[in-house]
């Protein structure tokens, strides 16, 4: 096969043809690699199934890349940050090691949901957030928003008659993060809107939320200690809660910040004199 498409006469009429059905397979990534592929098995006289399985490889790694991409461009995820990044020292009173068991994602395939509970700014979003980038990556379905943003979206949905759990991307994904939930009271009215939402997940999808509060203070967050047990009941059931303690990263960088400001004009003083 080799070298019938390598040197000999009908070889332009056969890679025509061929190009055109890989474009109607949409095998984009076989059809730009082909003719490399196809010189190098013959200078290394490599088998047939040997260059079937590199062009069969080269096409699937370039789908999922693709893929991963698309669902990264859609979740709607705040930054793009890995778990790689996370800076463990600066929280030595954080269980790394049960942060890091959420990375096998088995979480996931049980269904089960994950709250991360800390004051503002210790990476309880970076940390969900690279939960989210590793979903994706094993071809899981992603959805970030946050708490203000999702009772928008189902106080619209309420509104137009769209029961949740529908198709919407916030309701449907393997994995939907609520991020900042806490930092805004909600009504009591809509508080069951948020409660319908939890319950259209619960057992079905995992879900993961971040929060500012501790949950003895949800009852006074939602205004309903009924709803509030009812929310909790469903979300601890199948759940794995991380706290997250420590000083705020912005605050820390804006205090180095300030304290290179301040070493730069001492120094300028002293240049001065």
């Amino acid at each position: 096969m080799i070298a019938l498409l390598v040197g000999c006469p009908m070889a332009e009429l056969i890679r025509q043809r061929i190009a055109e059905n890989l474009r109607r397979l949409r095998l984009t990534r076989i059809r730009d690699i082909l003719d490399p592929i196809l010189e190098q098995a013959q200078e290394k006289s490599t088998s047939y199934l040997e260059v079937f399985d590199q062009l069969l490889a080269e096409e699937v790694a370039s789908k999922e890349d693709r893929r991963f991409n698309l669902a990264l461009r859609l979740a709607g995820l705040p930054f793009e940050k890995t778990i790689d990044q996370y800076d463990f020292a600066f929280n030595p009173l954080l269980d790394k090691r049960s942060v890091m068991n959420l990375f096998d994602l088995e979480f996931i395939k049980q269904n089960e949901n994950v709250i991360f509970l800390g004051p503002p700014g210790v990476g309880k979003s970076h940390l969900a957030v690279s939960l989210a980038i590793k979903a994706a990556q094993y071809g899981q379905s992603i959805y970030c928003t946050t708490m203000a943003d999702l009772m928008k979206k189902l106080k619209k949905d309420h509104a137009q008659n769209k029961k949740s759990g529908g198709k919407r991307n916030y309701c449907r994904n393997d994995l939907v993060i609520v991020d900042e939930l806490g930092y805004k009271p909600i009504s009591r009215k809509d508080v069951h809107l948020f409660f319908q939402f939890v319950c259209s997940r619960y057992e079905k999808s995992s879900t993961i939320i971040t929060s500012n509060k501790s949950f003895t203070e949800w009852e006074e967050l939602f205004g309903d200690p009924v709803i509030a047990t009812a929310i909790l009941d469903r979300l601890l059931h199948h759940c794995r809660v991380i706290s997250v303690p420590g000083d705020s990263y912005r605050l820390r960088e804006f205090q180095l910040r300030k304290e290179k400001e301040s070493k730069g004009k001492e120094a300028a003083s002293i240049i001065d004199r």
